[in-house]
């Protein structure tokens, strides 16, 4: 949850395009795009090393005040783009706040404990849609699944909301299923594996080569 926020200092861009986001890469810097609120877009650029901090330190749904030009704008990271081969940033966009608004957001979901003997947890969605408090976010919601029975579901309605957070997610949506573990079949020992049959002799060509050997023969 934000508490002291983050600054992080931004410049505005003044060039645009492939080739001015790629030197901007190579400098250590970020493209960012800011809007919300009224506010008209705002391209900008951030140090790489401090906003991916932020984001390790703070969550996906990090709050900070951003600095551009000695103005601070509270900010809420919206979406990020990763470079698929390096992972580092390569753009993002961070939407323009104000202190007491309520956001919808998603919040990754994690388990803690151990199911019942022979019950196995499976996990159907990594993540639920909340309306939280902008500067009261959590980074992520603990389900308890401590000796939780085959057969026993956990839906998002199930879940204690925390402080100043609403659930957005249907609240059926299936979160946590407890399970069976299911056991590969394997051969017994000493049963004969099934092989390919072999493909069958060619009887037509057989009989072709046959007939074109008879033919030479006799002139």
């Amino acid at each position: 949850m934000a508490t002291n926020l983050t600054v992080l200092a931004a410049q505005p861009r003044n060039e645009f395009g492939k080739g001015a986001a790629r030197r901007l890469r190579r400098d250590g810097r970020v493209p960012v795009v800011v809007y919300g609120l009224g506010l008209e877009p705002m391209h900008v650029h951030v140090d790489i090393l401090e906003f991916q901090a932020i984001l390790r330190n703070e969550g996906v749904n990090a709050v900070l005040e951003l600095e551009v030009e000695g103005e601070q704008h509270l900010v809420m990271v919206k979406a990020v783009d990763q470079n698929v081969l390096t992972l580092n940033v390569d753009h993002a966009d961070l939407l323009n706040v104000k202190r007491g608004e309520k956001v919808e957001v998603d919040i990754p979901v994690v388990f803690e404990g151990e199911p019942a003997p022979g019950a196995l947890v499976t996990q159907d969605a990594d993540v639920i849609t909340v309306l939280a408090d902008v500067l009261n976010i959590p980074e992520e919601i603990t389900i308890d699944v401590e000796g939780l029975e085959i057969g026993h579901q956990i839906t998002a309605g199930d879940i204690q909301m925390p402080a100043n957070c609403e659930l957005v997610t249907e609240a059926d949506h299936l979160i946590i299923n407890i399970v069976e573990p299911q056991e590969e079949e394997l051969p017994e020992p000493g049963e004969d594996v099934e092989e390919p049959a072999e493909p069958e002799a060619d009887n037509g060509a057989e009989d072709a080569e046959g007939d074109n050997a008879e033919g030479e023969t006799e002139e």
